[in-house]
């Protein structure tokens, strides 16, 4: 198994199958790698990148060339699908990523469904799409995730949030056909990119925690959603990664009721533990963004080399990587689970 491809060895894991070594990425979307760093260094920026699929692709590249991490992961924000459901969105800038100006709707009330808005030709979503093909053309052994925004945090970019959330008590049933709505243009999004070339489609969905909705509404509005995409993924035969956002204390119990091929999480859950209580888990994660951004290299490698022991399934930074976060730190986290790594099934 050490002449695993990079693309065979992130597949063995989601399919938990036994591997030489725990892959290390960084999916793209929430968790992306496109720091300040490498874009200085090769002259492919954003946001330029945001609106051109060669440009998106070729960052992508750099990022795996740069880093070192073993996947290539589009697009680099959490502000697609709104946009193309109705949402106006600040581009940022080489070191500030793309946000939601406004959201189009003041309430669930107010939301107007629109039919086919992923489709191709439309909007960011062709680009991102368009990227994922020239991708797959230029790198097929490495993995391609596709990122979506979870089907919480876009109804959230679309409805003004504090009406959203008191309407998740006060206004369920047009919730629900909201997020419905949002649910099955993200699942077409999704099958556009794998027909086009990405092999993982990973969910960020950092409004929908714990913290955030409370356990209640996590079960009732967060895991049905999240699984009806990602039954329309796993419809089309590729594997899904979930990404939970914070403390996943509140909602812990109800995390294997996400039928994801693997989970991610935030610096301060103990993986080691999420593996304990619930072994059928593939885990993915979880160095601290901090530690990359401020620590030294010996620190992050360590952190990493306690993530390998840990056995973690997928080692990839906890969410939110900076932008001023270093190559040199990126590396440190990478090489040391590439090279160092070898006694993890021993």
């Amino acid at each position: 198994m050490s002449s695993l491809s990079p693309q065979e060895r992130l597949q063995r894991v989601l399919q938990k199958k036994t591997t030489d070594r725990p892959p290390v990425i960084c999916p793209g979307g929430m968790m992306n790698a496109a720091i300040v760093d490498v874009m200085n260094q090769t002259g492919h920026t954003l946001p330029e990148g945001h609106h051109d699929a060669q440009k998106m692709a070729q960052i992508a590249l750099d990022i795996h060339d740069y880093t070192g991490f073993e996947n290539l992961g589009i697009p680099f924000c959490m502000t697609v699908e709104a946009e193309v459901l109705g949402a106006d969105v600040d581009y940022g800038t080489l070191a500030c990523e793309p946000k939601i100006a406004r959201e189009l709707f003041a309430s669930a009330d107010q939301v107007q469904f629109r039919d086919g808005a992923y489709r191709m030709g439309t909007g960011r979503t062709a680009t991102v799409i368009q990227a994922a093909y020239h991708l797959h053309r230029a790198r097929p052994d490495v993995p391609i995730v596709g990122n979506l925004t979870g089907p919480i945090s876009t109804a959230a970019s679309i409805i003004d949030p504090m009406n959203f959330f008191k309407e998740l008590r006060k206004n369920k049933a047009q919730v629900h056909r909201v997020l419905d709505y949002v649910s099955r243009h993200l699942v077409e999004f999704a099958q556009e990119l794998i027909d086009n070339g990405a092999t993982v489609i990973s969910i960020g969905d950092p409004t929908a925690t714990g913290e955030i909705l409370g356990p209640k509404c996590f079960e009732e509005f967060a895991v049905p959603y999240l699984n009806q995409v990602i039954d329309g993924i796993h419809a089309v035969g590729a594997p899904v990664i979930v990404h939970i956002c914070g403390d996943m204390k509140a909602v812990r119990h109800l995390i294997p009721a996400i039928r994801s091929d693997a989970i991610s999480t935030d610096a301060m859950v103990s993986l080691r533990r999420l593996k304990e209580d619930f072994p059928a888990l593939t885990t993915m994660g979880n160095l601290s963004t901090y530690l990359l951004e401020f620590g030294s290299a010996d620190q992050v490698a360590r952190q990493a080399e306690q993530l390998v022991r840990d056995q973690v399934d997928i080692i990839a930074p906890a969410c939110g990587l900076s932008t001023s976060t270093s190559i040199a730190k990126i590396q440190a986290l990478t090489e040391t689970v590439r090279g160092g790594a070898r006694g993890w099934l021993a």
